[in-house]
């Protein structure tokens, strides 16, 4: 499989509350060398992450031992600018399954899809509520439904509905991308290629 099986996850979230994060800020470009998905999360947010001697800069959320969890929570217009997908690799490496914001840049959301990251669109007022729930209690647990494509706040039973296309969706639910879906259809396109006159 090309990643984990997405169905239902329950997890405390890392919230980034910054509007317009690019995805040069996610993995900035001298690290996009590699061309495999493997030890991107290292550089995740690098410059905002480490000072240019290496060392962690506290201040920064991933830095705080208090914020942990699968999901990360930022602000509205995540993952503009440039189309690379290895800003998407970089947050599902780091070990978040789930970003939710109040806006998506498309290109963004469709590489975060194709590689079992899933981006969760909520209205600005259920984002400043998450926000807020987490800054009140870093234990704040969410729970996000992709079958039933809705995400509550277990500590309120709040939820909202999010939008997912259908044949995407399935893909995340058996951990396919593209080519594994191709490839779950083997039988079925053999078959038809039998039957084809030509």
């Amino acid at each position: 499989m090309a990643y984990d099986k997405f169905e239902i996850l329950t997890s405390t979230a890392v919230p980034l509350p910054i509007e317009n994060v690019d995805t040069d800020q996610i993995i900035p470009a001298r690290f996009l060398k590699a061309t495999e998905r493997k030890g991107f999360g290292d550089n995740l947010f690098r410059d905002w992450r480490y000072n240019s001697d290496d060392s962690p800069k506290q201040d920064f959320i991933l830095n705080n031992p208090i914020y942990k969890g699968r999901i990360l929570v930022g602000g509205k217009n995540f993952g503009s600018g440039s189309s690379r997908e290895h800003a998407a690799w970089a947050i599902y490496d780091y070990g978040f399954r789930c970003v939710v914001s109040s806006f998506f840049a498309d290109i963004f959301k469709g590489n975060s899809i194709n590689v079992g990251l899933l981006p969760v669109q909520v209205t600005p007022a259920f984002l400043d509520k998450i926000f807020k729930a987490i800054e009140a209690d870093p234990d704040t647990q969410l729970e996000v439904n992709l079958s039933e494509q809705k995400i509550t706040l277990l500590a309120t039973g709040e939820s909202e509905s999010f939008e997912i296309n259908g044949y995407k969706k399935e893909n995340l639910r058996n951990g396919y991308d593209d080519i594994d879906y191709l490839q779950s259809m083997k039988q079925e396109i053999v078959e038809f290629a039998a039957q084809s006159p030509y």
